[in-house]
């Protein structure tokens, strides 16, 4: 039987907690002028995953 190999792009954006998966939010990267403070002051911090979406991230994640 192979190994799991880890998907290196989901590795680097994903990150495991005690409730499930925490990731960097979207759209904070460039163009902010035109992006008000508070979209891009509710854009910090990490953000979790939903539940819809676990699976998918455990599939891309096997050893986290």
């Amino acid at each position: 039987m192979p190994k799991l190999k880890t998907n290196r792009g989901a590795a680097k954006r994903f990150r495991k907690t005690a409730n499930g998966f925490k990731a960097g939010h979207a759209y904070k990267r460039h163009i902010l002028t035109k992006k008000s403070s508070k979209r891009k002051r509710q854009l910090r911090g990490p953000m979790g995953i939903h539940p819809s979406d676990v699976g998918s991230v455990q599939r891309m994640l096997p050893n986290a």
